[in-house]
Parts: C-alpha cells; sequence; structure tokens
C-alpha cells in the first residue's frame, strides 16, 4: 500500500488501509482517515488532519505555509473532510496563526493548479475549475461552482449554489443562487442549478422576484434589500437576502449579458 519511494514520518498517523505513491512525502503533522490514495509526488505538511476516502492526485501540496508576511512559522492547521478530490498541482495552505484554521469540507473537486490560501474555509460539494485562485480569508458557500482560471480576493464571501463563469474576478462578495461574469458583476440567476437542486418553480420565481428588487429597479442597494427582507419570506429567497444584508465588503452589481457582450 505504501511505495517504497515514499517518505513518510514516523510520527504521521495514516489509517492501515491509506495507499502512499512514489516520491510521496508526508510530514509528522500529517493525519488521514481511511481509503485515502496519495499519489506520485504529492506533499502533505503541516498540522493536517485528513478525514477518509480523499484522492490526491500528482504533485499536490496540501498543508504547505501560507503564503502570508504575518506567518511567523508556526505549526498551524489545516482541516479536511471526507471524498475529496485534488487534481494535479493543487494547493491548499494551512491558516496564518495558532488557533486557526484554512478548512476544506467533504466532497469537493479541486481540479489542477487550484489554490486554496491561508483561512479559506470551504464547504461541501464544491467544484473550482482549472487554475482557480482564492485568497485568504476566503469563504465558499455549499453547491458553489468556481469556474477555470477565477480570481477572488481575500476576505471574500461566496454563497450557496453561485457560479463563477470561466475568468471571472471578484473582490465583493458573490450572493447565493447568482452568476458572476467579468470583472465584480453578476448576470442573474444561476437557473439551471436551481432545477437540478430540485428548487421548486415557485421558489425560483420567488427567487426571481427577490433579485429584481434588489438589482433591476434602481433603488439603493441597502435599501432594496431592506424591503426585499420585508416582502419576501421563502427560504431561500431569505438565504440569498440575508448574505447580502451581511455583506461587509459589498455585493457583485447587476449588469446585462448584453452590456458586458457590448464592452467585449
Amino acid at each position: 500500500m505504501i511505495h517504497p519511494t515514499a517518505i513518510i514520518h514516523p510520527k504521521a498517523r495514516l489509517d492501515g488501509t491509506v495507499e502512499v505513491g512514489p516520491y510521496a512525502v508526508i510530514d509528522a503533522g500529517v493525519s488521514m482517515g481511511p481509503g485515502c490514495i496519495v499519489g506520485p509526488h504529492v506533499y502533505l505538511t503541516g498540522m493536517t488532519e485528513i478525514g477518509a476516502r480523499n484522492i490526491f492526485h500528482a504533485g499536490c501540496v496540501i498543508g504547505g505555509a501560507p503564503q502570508d508576511l504575518k506567518y511567523k512559522g508556526d505549526p498551524t492547521s489545516l482541516r479536511v473532510g471526507d471524498e475529496n478530490v485534488f487534481r494535479e498541482h493543487a494547493t491548499v495552505n494551512r491558516a496564518t496563526a495558532m488557533g486557526e484554521d484554512t478548512v476544506v469540507g467533504s466532497n469537493n473537486l479541486l481540479m489542477a493548479s487550484t489554490h486554496v490560501a491561508h483561512n479559506c474555509v470551504l464547504g461541501n460539494r464544491i467544484i473550482m475549475g482549472n487554475t482557480s485562485l482564492l485568497a485568504g480569508h476566503v469563504l465558499v458557500e455549499d453547491k458553489a461552482i468556481i469556474s477555470g482560471s477565477c480570481l477572488v480576493h481575500q476576505f471574500v464571501r461566496i454563497g450557496s449554489l453561485s457560479m463563477m463563469q470561466g475568468g471571472a474576478a471578484i473582490s465583493k462578495d458573490l450572493p447565493p443562487y447568482t452568476v458572476a461574469r467579468g470583472y465584480n458583476s453578476i448576470c442573474g440567476l444561476n437557473v439551471i442549478g436551481l432545477r437540478r437542486m430540485g428548487m421548486t418553480a415557485d421558489e425560483r420565481l420567488e427567487l426571481k422576484k427577490a433579485y429584481r428588487m434588489v438589482f433591476r429597479e434602481g433603488r439603493i442597494l441597502r435599501e432594496a434589500i431592506q424591503a426585499a427582507l420585508a416582502e419576501f419570506k421563502g427560504a431561500a429567497a431569505r438565504a440569498m437576502l440575508e448574505f447580502m444584508a451581511a455583506s461587509q465588503r459589498g455585493v457583485c452589481a447587476h449588469r446585462s449579458r448584453a452590456d458586458m457582450d457590448d464592452e467585449e
């Protein structure tokens, strides 16, 4: 189960069912649950706790030191859930300071050359496309899709079931159920994703009405959000509106697809 060229520190804690490929390196602070597969040239380091049935493809660096000037060399932490797939050369950095964590939930897919920086928190069933990059302290909620070559600024929040189109870049919060396109812009709701998750027609209609009230009627954003909160009571609509109401960075602005196509 362990290739003879792999280097595993005696203090690393690996379940007996873990498979380790050639030239992999696993440091002392790593613990790993059952059924994990570690591919060739993978480097697992830091105080990294890994759950069950995770797959690490060639060249991943998981638990590496944060790229943060505040980091002082402490043995900081990363927590990884179950059944994640880290494709070739994906990197996930541990937290900056003791008592903090970088967190990757369960059932996520991080494609080739993706980067998750220090203190990020990822939920479950998230997809990160090839070469997409998350800066420090980013929060990504469940079932978000971050397409290839997307850029996310530090401290940004990405809402549940939202989607970033390829090459999008955001420095403001992306509300749940919306689609990001271009720079700090959204172009509507993730209708296909909502249907796939089983959201009813009535729920989708209420979301559409709430979206229109907030973004399409020319109101001041904060006033529009409060008005929508008073009117819409469904769980999905309130999740989107409460997410926006809690934003500290501001939220991405609506721009029509036609406007953005004209600029391109």
